[in-house]
């Protein structure tokens, strides 16, 4: 399907008196996110996304100036048409929208809330693809509460089924024709109250299906909900998940025991190495300093330096972590895997895994070891070393300097 053939259209016609009641007399869709307008957001979201063709914004009668600085803040607006007046209630802003399309109709329509500035392209493309797979789709939540329908004197009548109900959100997705036609029909009974195009859609007679919503497309309503999208935006609250990789090998030699992950070993050799010679906690510090883009192992504690020689590697792996602490990271999860024929890690695992959490401060089950031989093959098939391969994934708070638009 061309890009042409899928168009938003922005409902941004609102007063937000919710929102407004605060004392900000803009209303909520031009009111600045951290340092950006609202409707700037949202409109981003579909301009940047690369099946979207045209966006129609519907704009209340008074806003022009509003709309003007807000579009002035996108870094591109291609695609984006000029807006046209809404009317006085969700329902007639709709219908313009569409309206303005008829003369080069889309295929698909996608209609949003312009308050709804946290939309991700995943929730997108999930919209298109059940526009095209069912007509008429809207996206939804699971109601994590139970809900009460009561009286007009706030008497329960009725408990339904919470894990047959949806939280309903924007964009809603359509085949333009059957929308259109809908909103036609409606308007031509004199029924001009549907606030959501679903409810409109299945009044018209058409099969609404259900996909999967998502949480933090949150609809900002009230003064709270700004507060806390500012929170959600502070770059210090904002976390990009990072893997890293690390890799370490070890010859044996003479010796009673080895150390693997903290752990003091049993065996019937030793291993040659400058430190302790502890594979799983070099490959795990090389994994962290990786996921920091901050050198390996070898540039934070040299061989060459004679104060490292025995040093114990719960000190390397530590200094990884302060090191992430430093920079506002947060550490979710340790892999590594042992490749050796003997000793059986197995036995250990559970000591291992502990180890390694109370080195790092975690808790054992964000901690995974495993084992495996190289079927003989290689120099640890041959029993003359003892390698381990590992991952880090960590949070960082992004450091980008740009507009943070999503």
């Amino acid at each position: 399907m061309a890009r042409r053939d899928i168009a938003a259209v922005i409902v941004a016609g609102g007063r937000g008196l919710r929102a407004s009641a605060s004392g900000d007399p803009l209303p909520k869709q031009y009111r600045p996110l951290a340092g950006i307008p609202v409707l700037a957001r949202t409109l981003h979201a579909f301009l940047a996304h690369p099946a979207v063709g045209r966006v129609q914004v519907v704009i209340g009668a008074d806003d022009t100036e509003h709309y003007e600085q807000s579009v002035a803040a996108l870094p591109q607006r291609d695609g984006l048409l000029e807006p046209v007046i809404g009317g006085g209630t969700r329902q007639e802003s709709v219908f313009a929208g569409l309206h303005a399309l008829r003369n080069d109709p889309p295929a698909i329509v996608l209609v949003h809330d312009a308050a709804r500035p946290f939309l991700s392209a995943a929730l997108i493309d999930a919209a298109i693809a059940a526009a095209q797979a069912h007509e008429a789709a809207i996206p939804g939540t699971p109601v994590t509460d139970t809900i009460k329908q009561v009286d007009e004197a706030g008497r329960v009548v009725e408990t339904p089924d919470r894990d047959r109900l949806r939280a309903v959100q924007t964009p809603q997705a359509f085949a333009y024709p059957l929308l259109l036609d809908a909103h036609a029909r409606a308007r031509g009974e004199g029924l001009s109250s549907f606030t959501d195009d679903g409810a409109l859609a299945e009044w018209a007679g058409a099969a609404v299906t259900v996909f999967p919503g998502d949480t933090h497309n949150v609809k900002l309503t009230t003064q709270t909900d700004f507060d806390a999208a500012e929170q959600r935006l502070r770059p210090e609250n904002r976390l990009t998940t990072r893997v890293g990789t690390g890799f370490d090998v070890h010859a044996f030699a003479d010796g009673d025991h080895i150390w693997l992950g903290g752990v003091r070993i049993a065996h019937t050799q030793g291993v040659t190495a400058h430190s302790d010679g502890d594979v799983v906690l070099h490959a795990l510090t090389d994994a962290l300093l990786g996921a920091l883009a901050d050198g390996d192992i070898g540039s934070h504690f040299p061989p060459s330096d004679p104060q490292w020689k025995g040093a114990s590697s719960d000190r390397f792996l530590a200094h990884a972590v302060a090191l992430l602490h430093a920079r506002g990271g947060v550490l979710d999860h340790l892999d590594a895997t042992v490749i050796c024929e003997t000793p059986k890690v197995g036995p250990h695992r559970e000591a291992i895994r502990a180890r390694i959490a109370a080195i790092c401060g975690l808790t054992p089950d964000r901690v995974s070891i495993k084992a495996t031989t190289s079927e003989r093959l290689g120099f640890t098939g041959r029993a003359e070393g003892i390698a381990a391969q590992a991952a880090a994934t960590i949070r960082l708070p992004e450091t980008s300097t740009g507009p943070d638009w999503l």
